[in-house]
């Protein structure tokens, strides 16, 4: 029986040989830790990371500065906020980025410490409830519901649509990006914003 000494060693020269052995077909396989610059090309007209993080931002660093902000800082935590998800109102395929965005979104509330947030997976919970079945789908129209049942007195939700415009040789996709903070109660939208990306192939 080999001991964890000799399997360590083996695995250690695998490794090694690995490091200097060219990717099939002579591709080369990159990390952005050691290329930074692997983030910056676009890939397609769909929506990556540098997207994801500038819309985010602009969209955020709005709501850091906005009233109803200031007014969760005076409640010291006391307002519940749920995040429910943002429509895609594209043809293009972004829901996984949407995900993304919904999680960076929860992720920023949470640590901003100004509100209590609702867990997601008591979101999906609701749903089934509201919606009367095991497996239901999020119905944008239920929002209002979805938060009194969850005893959220905020939601924060948005969108993304897009104008796409073709030419002989060119395709440009315009994002427009929503995000939105509406009082269950009352329905009022509370703060919006909205941020813009384009991408483009030719």
């Amino acid at each position: 029986m080999m001991s964890i000494r000799s399997v360590m060693a083996g695995l250690a020269s695998v490794v090694a040989l690995g490091a200097f052995t060219p990717a099939c077909g002579g591709k080369e396989y990159v990390r952005d830790s050691h290329d930074p610059s692997i983030d910056n090309a676009a890939m397609s007209t769909g929506l990556d990371k540098d997207d994801i993080q500038r819309m985010l931002s602009e969209n955020l660093n709005n709501l850091r500065n906005a009233p109803i902000m200031d007014l969760w800082r005076t409640h010291r935590g006391a307002d519940t906020v749920a995040v429910f998800p943002f429509q895609n109102e594209t043809s293009e395929h972004i829901e996984s980025q949407l995900t993304t965005i919904l999680s960076e979104a929860e992720t920023w509330l949470v640590d901003s410490g100004v509100v209590t947030m609702i867990s997601r997976e008591r979101q999906n919970q609701m749903i089934a409830e509201v919606e009367g079945h095991r497996n239901a789908v999020f119905n944008p129209a239920h929002v209002a519901q979805y938060g009194r049942q969850l005893g959220a007195k905020y939601f924060v939700t948005g969108k993304v649509s897009t104008s796409d415009e073709r030419t002989d040789d060119a395709r440009r996709v315009q994002y427009f990006f929503y995000m939105q903070v509406i009082e269950v109660e009352t329905s009022a939208i509370r703060w919006q914003h909205k941020a813009y990306i384009t991408k483009m192939v030719k």
